[in-house]
């Protein structure tokens, strides 16, 4: 691969970020929830031959990347107020400001409690909870889906992964982001599922979905309602940039 196929590409007023993909033997283009445009190509590929099959695309792109900046304006803003709703699990909760409390964020009959003093650091401090909450609960909730799909026992990092779900390392290790704790657990699955899928077929290939459906036989009714979920969950506003979730 020439050195400067790893530089992005500017077509019809685009910008293409282009990532070497050992492993893949296509070109796969995608368009991000921030309207990024990400091209994996694999090893070997020639910079002309991709700009060419990248223009053939441009009508395609054109059209996502509008859908993506219409769906960034629809993106509900949520304050730091009494009676604001913030999603676990798939129930909104009422949040609640109090004056004192032994932890800065807990979720108790049903209100999400947040410690007054705590008001000009909330978006820390809930997302710390949510990261603990995902902690403690998804390794739980991964362990069945490994078995049904005869995968080794996995690591589960949960973390912030930008603008993903999750993600499978090359070493097998499943990062989970920790929105996913907003999702109702049927879609908690689903992300959970797709990602221990890709420890057998890393690509998004036929062979890879009906992987998933061994143990999510309705996975594509799940994937819409994911897209759907994506344009809602609540992310911090010091994530300059995300407009909404885009799917695994």
């Amino acid at each position: 691969m020439h050195d400067t196929l790893a530089e992005p590409l500017h077509l019809g007023g685009l910008v293409i970020e282009v990532r070497p993909a050992p492993g893949r033997r296509s070109v796969r283009v995608t368009v991000e929830r921030d309207a990024r445009i990400i091209a994996a190509v694999p090893m070997g590929t020639d910079r002309t031959a991709l700009e060419q099959l990248l223009r053939s695309r441009l009508p395609w792109l054109y059209s996502k990347v509008r859908s993506r900046e219409a769906e960034a304006e629809q993106r509900p803003y949520r304050r730091f107020v009494d009676g604001e709703g913030f999603f676990y699990l798939g129930r909104s909760h009422r949040l609640r400001i109090v004056d004192a409390a032994p932890r800065p964020v807990a979720l108790a009959q049903g209100r999400l409690r947040l410690r007054r003093d705590c008001k000009d650091t909330a978006s820390d401090v809930l997302v710390a909870w949510y990261l603990e909450r995902g902690r403690q609960w998804l390794p739980r909730r991964v362990g069945p889906w490994a078995k049904t799909l005869d995968a080794p026992p996995v690591d589960l990092i949960v973390r912030p992964l930008g603008y993903r779900w999750g993600s499978c390392s090359a070493r097998g290790a499943l990062n989970i982001h920790w929105a996913v704790m907003q999702l109702p657990p049927a879609l908690v699955d689903y992300v959970l599922v797709h990602e221990l899928a890709h420890m057998y077929v890393r690509s998004h290939s036929p062979e890879f979905w009906r992987t998933v459906a061994r143990a999510l036989p309705d996975y594509d009714s799940r994937r819409q309602r994911l897209e759907e979920w994506g344009a809602g969950v609540w992310l911090p506003p010091t994530s300059v940039g995300v407009r909404s979730m885009t799917d695994v």
